[in-house]
């Protein structure tokens, strides 16, 4: 199969390398406004035609799909396009600047029979996967709760704040990695913007889950250190991911608290002191294996492990977290359902 990237800037000439390196893709272009941008890029791969006007690329019979990697403010127009092109679609996150786009999106990949998927690179690292298996065996047990940092001094994003800028990563991790995916029915957000730019530079979101669970994901741009962590407790055991320690990402604490209700409902907490292991991780690059996933999924006629669904419910979570900021942090409830489509009385998230 075929594809061309559609957005030279920062990850596009991360996803043509992967698309060359893939054996499952041909590189068929490299697309930007900038025509000198895109040659760089297609140099750097070895080569790759090199256009400026999405149009030609979509007009191209012999390209199957597009990767595109431009802002999230361009992703319902371009995706759009694409789709009514009838070509496969893999998008940067987030999948939209807003949910309602992302719907659009969504109803039209599916009513059109093409695979629409987000790109959350995170989901496909060896780690996350490995995190994924260990949930769904019942390694852990039942989900407790997550606390998850992602921490930086980072670039300060001119359109968008902290939440939305950083918080798509753990989101997106925590729906590909809970056996009920995201299911939060309502957030809680705060933020602060100590320095005065117009939009919060530190964030913190709680979100409730399913059982009785919590989840807690902290961002911030401010910070000195840089912290990738996320800490999942279960009943069985507790896992804790530390993404910038190449040595051991992954650690599985046979530890935790025991409660037992004695004859007259008195509570008695035991503690538990077991092992500690590292699973073992393949070392592969992320993005090639959303490749081989975006390939497998068009090949089978099925939705991406990360589709546009996926992405909705990150989009769903965030625009939630915004209305919970702007009410100093009330919890504030998450959008599930979508709109019936025309017709047929299916709910594009479920059956109504």
């Amino acid at each position: 199969m075929a594809a061309a990237v559609i957005g030279a800037g920062y990850w596009g000439p991360n996803l043509a390398r992967n698309l060359r390196g893939s054996a499952d893709w041909e590189l068929a272009a490299i697309c930007d406004l900038d025509r000198d941008r895109a040659a760089r890029v297609a140099e750097s791969v070895g080569g790759a035609p090199v256009m400026t006007d999405v149009d030609e690329v979509l007009a191209d019979p012999l390209i199957d799909a597009v990767a595109i990697a431009t802002p999230a403010r361009t992703h319902h127009a371009l995706v759009t396009r694409a789709l009514e092109a009838g070509k496969h679609v893999l998008v940067e996150k987030p999948l939209a600047a807003d949910r309602a786009s992302g719907i659009e999106m969504v109803e039209l990949a599916r009513d059109r029979g093409l695979v629409l998927m987000t790109d959350h690179t995170y989901c496909y690292t060896p780690a996350v996967l490995r995190i994924r298996d260990l949930i769904a065996e019942g390694a852990l047990g039942e989900i407790l709760y997550v606390d998850s940092s992602r921490i930086n001094l980072g670039l300060v994003q001119p359109d968008v704040d902290v939440l939305w800028d950083l918080a798509p990563h753990d989101l997106a991790i925590l729906d590909f990695v809970l056996p009920g995916g995201l299911d939060a029915e309502t957030v809680s957000a705060a933020g602060a913007d100590p320095l005065g730019v117009g939009r919060a530079c530190v964030g913190y979101l709680a979100l409730p889950l399913a059982g009785g669970a919590i989840a807690h994901v902290q961002v911030n741009w401010l910070s000195p250190t840089k912290i990738r962590r996320m800490v999942i407790g279960g009943t069985r055991r507790t896992l804790v991911w530390d993404d910038l320690n190449p040595a051991q990402r992954l650690s599985v604490f046979d530890r935790g608290v025991e409660v037992a209700l004695e004859a007259d409902h008195a509570a008695r907490v035991s503690y538990r002191q077991g092992d500690t292991w590292s699973p073992a991780l393949p070392d592969q690059e992320a993005l090639a294996n959303v490749m081989t996933e975006f390939a497998a999924a068009i090949r089978s006629g099925r939705p991406a492990r990360t589709d546009g669904d996926s992405g909705l419910r990150v989009l769903s979570v965030l625009e939630a977290a915004s209305r919970s900021l702007a009410s100093r942090g009330a919890p504030v409830p998450v959008e599930r359902e979508l709109a019936l489509r025309a017709g047929d009385g299916v709910l594009a998230g479920g059956v109504a």
